[in-house]
Parts: C-alpha cells; structure tokens; sequence
C-alpha cells in the first residue's frame, strides 16, 4: 500500500525559489559601472544586470536576452538619459552585428577602459603594478583589420543563402554591406560576397568564408560538400577578376586553388616576409602588430652577444626581428606546422641563427634539450591561457629580462604574480589597442630578475 502523504510541505533553505525573469522583459536600469567586457551594470531586485551598449551614469530601457539565478543578460534598447561619454556608432550594423561592442564610446574612453581592466586584474589578482606604466600603444580606429569571417547559412525553407556576421548574443546573421574596421582592399570583395555565393549551383555546400589581406588578397571558401566544376569556375572567375587568391578548405588544411600561390605579410621595418595559410594565427592589425614587435625588441633591449628564448613563436612574428639584433634565437611552438613554417620563413629571409623547435609548453622546459645553455632572455606570446607552467620554470633558464605580450589581462596577472615568487619584478607594462571598437584587451608587461 502506497504511504498516505503527510500535510506538510517543504522548501528549499533558502526560502521561496525567485521568480525566474522571462526573456523580452523590458526593464528601465540605472547604469552604475562597466563590466571587464564592456557591458554596462545595474542593479534591481537583487539582480546583477550586464547591458550590451549602456554606460555608466545613463538611465536606459533594457531587453532581457537571458537569466539564470541573480544575473540577467540583456541589451540597451531605449537611452533615457545619455552619458556625456556617448557617441553615435559610425557603423549602421553596430547594435546588431557581434563584431564591435563599444563602438558608441569614443576611442580615448576605449583606451581608458581598457587600460583601467589592466591595472585592476593586476591589483586584484596579483596584487601589483609597474613601476612604470606605458603609454597605450595605438593604430587606426578604422579600417584595421585584415582578417574576416564571413558566417553563411542555408535557409532551406525561404531557399536562401545568408551572408554577414553574427549578430550580437545570437546565431542571426546580420547582412553587411559595409565594415568600417576592414582594410579597404577587402571591402569590395565584402560587398560582392553574397550575389557570388547566391549564385552557385550548391549554395548550401558553403560552411564559412574568410577573407585575408597581406602581400595578396585572399578568399577562403569552406565547403561541406564536394564543389562542382561550375562552382568552382565560378569562384576562380571571380577571384581572377579582382586579383584575390583562392583557398579552399573541404577535408584536411586550406589548400591554395592555385599551387604556386603564396599569402603573406611583411614586418617592413626590418625588411622581412613572413609567409602563412589561412588557419595560421596571424594578428590581425597590422600597424599594432608592427609598433608592438618594435616596443617588445625595446623593451627586451637585445644584446648582439645574447641567446634570446622566443616562446609561442607561430610563424616568427617576434623570433625573425630578433635574430637580427643577437646572436642566437631559440623559438618553441606547440604545432608542428607553425614550426615548420616559421622554419621556412627564417631560411626565406636569410636568417642562419634562428633554430626552431615543436613543444608542449606545459611540460617541464629546462630539462629539454634546446634550454640547456640558458637564456639572456625570454619573449613570450602565450594564447588566452597563459603560460603558468612556463614562467614556473623561468627562474631555471637563467634570463635577467622577461617580455610578455598577453591577450588576456586575467592570465598575464595570475603570471605575474608567479614570475615575482620566481624572482622577477614588474618594471613597465601598457595596454595594446589590437582590436579598436571591441573591448578586447591586449598588454604587453616587461620583467627584470631581481
């Protein structure tokens, strides 16, 4: 016999479960403060707010995007008082498309944002800061980037390819005619993209597109499905008629159409080419890129007599600089392509003392063959991560002078703080504006053995 329920009735210990905010809400918010990725935070009912494309001290009507426990995600739909810190976004698709978050804040804003996220993940997680603070290193506010992804979906029910960017907290894909912070080579192949791609017998065989621009042009076309030969002469013909090379990427790597194609970039100031595929990780801006090698040769002050550690190398963005000032650059990479390429790259531009090596660089370094010796010192390029394992070990390889170039401010102060208990103080450190209109922040930190 089933047992006769009993009259009480229990609840969780922390009371009655919230009412859950159903998305759509509409919400009017005070804006308090900014949030490490640029969105704006209110509060109200105990709830923590993060508003895409609000600011600080502005009273704004805001969109529930999603809610989970005591933080609600939404966007800034209506400004009811406006910060004197607004501008109006210079590109049309901002509030919808993904790709620039805090284009309505001036570019001095941005950079004061962004330098404010650096020194606060130094304080709060390492507890330090610089002796010295650089000033932000800077680019074009437009018109930086060389590098695309062009998202495309097959609608099957309107028969219908779409063509654009992501749109902002979604899967939409918002159509672009124009991109602002694209190099101007790549804006006519932007424009033209989707009659092209509309126009192909198997639209529905396109995964993505990517575009590139270096010492050429490129499009790279990824296909799901075997391409015909009327698709490709298609996409060959187009190619050909604006002087933009073909790469396409089914099974395995990118694949010129072309063989003898190469893609490129140059490091014009040292007079040096630097081969790569679509796929490698290239930064895509390239006057940053160029200022930030020379603040880091700077910065690390290069000895002709010196062995230098480059760690992270890729393709030797920072390694072939180098090996023009010293006597030996000893570059470590964790993908057997990218070394192989950086090696060719070396032996491209005439380069006899740089020598090249595959690692996991989360393994022990000073116990591997191409440490022994020791370093003068050390260049690292870490991905978002970081290198905790590697500045573990820094202390054992012997270097007085430390560069580290970051991507993510959060990992660069949890590694900072190592590198101190290894000895070594935080002499200078300054923000890169790689990715102008986004709140991505990029830093670049100089250490010195004690």
């Amino acid at each position: 016999m089933a047992r006769k329920q009993g009259g009480l009735r229990f609840q969780p210990s922390g009371g009655a479960r919230a009412t859950q905010v159903p998305v759509g809400k509409k919400q009017r918010l005070d804006i308090q403060r900014l949030a490490n990725d640029g969105r704006g935070i209110g509060f109200v009912d105990g709830r923590t707010w993060f508003v895409a494309g609000a600011l600080p001290g502005e009273q704004v009507e805001a969109r529930v995007l999603a809610a989970r426990s005591q933080v609600v995600e939404a966007r800034c739909e209506r400004i009811l008082s406006a910060s004197a810190q607004r501008r109006a976004e210079p590109c049309a698709h901002a509030r919808r498309c993904g790709g620039c978050s805090v284009q309505h804040m001036t570019h001095a804003d941005q950079l004061a944002f962004k330098q404010r996220m650096l020194e606060e993940q130094l304080q709060r997680l390492a507890g330090i800061q610089p002796e010295q603070w650089a000033a932000p290193l800077t680019g074009p506010e437009f018109a930086y980037r060389r590098r695309a992804r062009i998202a495309v979906r097959w609608d099957g029910k309107g028969q219908r390819l779409e063509v654009g960017f992501r749109a902002a907290a979604s899967q939409d894909i918002v159509a672009i005619d124009d991109c602002p912070v694209l190099v101007p080579p790549l804006q006519p192949i932007l424009r033209a993209l989707p009659e092209l791609l509309r126009g192909l017998v198997t639209p529905q065989a396109i995964g993505h597109v990517e575009l590139f621009h270096g010492t050429a042009s490129a499009l790279l076309v990824r296909h799901t499905a075997p391409l015909g030969e009327a698709d490709l002469a298609r996409l060959q013909a187009f190619c050909v008629a604006r002087q933009v090379q073909l790469w396409l990427h089914g099974g395995g790597q990118p694949q010129p159409y072309d063989p003898v194609q190469r893609l490129g970039y140059q490091l014009a100031a040292w007079d040096l080419q630097l081969d790569y595929r679509p796929g490698d990780f290239v930064q895509v801006n390239a006057p940053v890129n160029e200022a930030m090698v020379a603040q880091a040769l700077d910065w690390l002050a290069p000895q002709a007599n010196e062995r230098v550690l480059d760690l992270f190398c890729g393709l030797g963005n920072f390694a072939l600089p180098l090996a023009l000032r010293v006597r030996e650059v000893v570059a470590v990479e964790g993908v057997q392509a990218m070394v192989e390429r950086a090696a060719q790259n070396a032996e491209n531009n005439g380069l006899g003392n740089l020598h090249f090596f595959q690692a996991d660089l989360s393994n022990p370094l000073a116990e591997a063959g191409w440490a022994q010796g020791g370093f003068d010192a050390v260049l690292l390029d870490p991905p978002r991560d970081g290198a905790l394992s590697a500045v573990r070990q820094m202390g054992r390889l012997g270097a007085s002078r430390l560069v580290y170039v970051s991507c993510n401010p959060a990992t660069l102060a949890r590694d900072s703080a190592e590198l101190q208990a290894q000895g070594y103080r935080l002499v200078k450190a300054g923000i890169l504006d790689m990715f102008p209109q986004t709140a991505h922040v990029e830093a670049m930190a100089l250490f010195a053995r004690q």
